[in-house]
């Protein structure tokens, strides 16, 4: 499928009532102002002291109007740019956003096993982002390269995207230093400063809290140094039914909202309007092993619940595309799929981990990137809607086909049956003879076929060599430093 803005026309699932969603506003405000949250970075606790909250010690209480004035201040919508002006994406409104998975430890395909990542892999697996047109965002290191050292390696993680890709790629949030690197090289890739920047964005990073009511120094660092460029910060709290939240939805609901509230009034004292997005990432575990569990009726549930409190208070909102699979199999599909519907119909604008997330986030896969881009391709067509017109009625063609007749040679047939429906990446559609005799190919060993051809047909976007030679002097200055 060609590259092409995803729209979502219909309207978002409610499975809250308007009033449930203000009880758990007011929940999460009272546990802000009550509980508190603990702040462990000085720096953050200052800045919420300085607009009016108090703090006894690390624990920051918020008052109820600061976080609602300041959570106001933030945009409704805004656009990342991306090295090709043409991939420049919209995050808000009805836009939907795939982005492809980040952050695993390890990355896993049928030829080599599961095993610690590479650069070099990691390069490999950008080769195949960047063709997947369905894939609108690189979600910040697919996967960690641990033949490098830990202090540095975003440093070539991020060279590595840059030259790899010319769509929107995510940041880093881990730290002060992490953070400014990302704003640096965003900078001289895009040949512009940090003023043009700050007026036109081209960085969105994670901020997780340390659920419950935890903000960690690193995180914190990272929101401010995001803010303070005016560049977008989503803040996600990993709030798991049951273990590091309450047992309950509702509960677990009002904890992740809370802590949500204040990770974005932070962005907004740092730097008032700055982008910030409504980050979901409410599961459960299995209450027999303790493991985190994704892809559930819970995490649907809870995905669509976070859409309507986004909406709340007219936030952009993020979900992901999850499983606890460990292997790309069925399991690996139908979670992924009730995640995936619980996210678009829940009206999220950016779908995170949206292709190639296995065993619950530990893990890259090459073939379940492909995978999952036959699902959001699927998804992009599914959100197209349906055309009705004279000549989308067919009733000419209808009539002259007559009763009992068939349309495959019909004219009306012959003018769209190229365009009319999906084709699919991966899915065989042959009968079952035909697909014995051509090896009985199941889907997993197709997908890896797809991601090997395409490994081989890469070609690198056009990146000016100045702007490269740059790069890699940051690089090394920065290394050596």
């Amino acid at each position: 499928m060609p590259w092409r803005t995803v729209r979502n026309p219909y309207e978002p699932v409610r499975v809250l009532s308007d009033d449930h969603v203000e009880h758990i506003h007011r929940a999460s405000l009272r546990l802000l102002s009550d509980t508190g949250m603990r702040v462990l970075d000085a720096g953050a606790r200052e800045r919420f002291v300085a607009a009016g909250c108090t703090a006894d010690g690390e624990i920051v209480r918020l008052d109820p109007e600061l976080v609602e004035s300041s959570v106001a201040s933030a945009p409704s919508e805004f656009t990342l740019r991306a090295r090709n002006p043409e991939r420049s994406i919209t995050v808000g409104g009805d836009h939907v956003v795939f982005g492809s998975v980040g952050g695993p430890a390890f990355v896993n395909d049928v030829e080599r096993g599961r095993r610690p990542g590479t650069l070099a892999e990691l390069g490999e697996y950008m080769r195949v982002i960047h063709q997947l047109d369905i894939v609108h965002h690189e979600g910040g290191g697919s996967f960690e390269p641990m033949d490098l050292p830990a202090e540095t390696r975003h440093l070539d993680v991020v060279h590595a995207l840059i030259k790899h890709l010319d769509k929107n790629w995510q940041g880093i949030l881990l730290g002060r230093e992490r953070a400014t690197d990302c704003i640096e090289m965003v900078a001289l890739s895009l040949g512009t400063d940090r003023d043009g920047l700050a007026a036109e964005p081209a960085l969105m990073g994670i901020a997780n809290t340390n659920t419950p009511l935890t903000l960690d120094v690193p995180m914190a660092e990272g929101i401010i140094t995001f803010a303070e460029a005016g560049q977008a910060v989503c803040i996600t709290p990993f709030t798991l039914a049951g273990a590091m939240a309450p047992v309950t939805l509702a509960g677990a609901l009002a904890l992740q909202n809370a802590e949500m509230l204040a990770g974005a009034t932070l962005v907004q004292l740092v730097r008032p309007g700055a982008p910030v997005i409504y980050g979901s990432f409410t599961s459960n575990v299995d209450m027999r092993s303790g493991s985190p569990a994704f892809g559930t009726p819970e995490y649907t549930k809870a995905a669509q619940a976070s859409g309507q409190l986004a909406r709340r208070y007219r936030l952009p909102f993020r979900s992901s595309n999850v499983t606890a699979s460990n292997t790309v199999d069925a399991q690996a599909a139908y979670e992924s799929a009730m995640a995936l519907w619980g996210a678009v119909m829940g009206g999220a604008n950016l779908v995170n981990h949206a292709a190639g997330w296995l065993e619950g986030g530990l893990t890259a896969s090459f073939e379940k990137l492909i995978v999952d881009a036959e699902m959001l391709q699927m998804m992009a067509s599914y959100l197209q809607p349906i055309e009705v017109d004279e000549a989308s009625l067919g009733l000419e063609a209808i009539a002259e086909v007559g009763h009992g007749g068939h349309f495959f040679a019909s004219p009306h047939t012959m003018e769209r049956y190229e365009t009319a429906f999906y084709r699919p990446l991966v899915s065989d559609w042959r009968n079952f003879e035909t697909w014995q005799e051509a090896g009985s190919v199941d889907a997993t060993e197709r997908a890896h076929r797809i991601w090997r051809r395409m490994v081989d047909e890469y070609e690198a976007p056009a990146l000016d060599p100045a702007i490269d030679e740059s790069l890699t002097d940051y690089v090394t200055r920065r290394k050596s430093a």
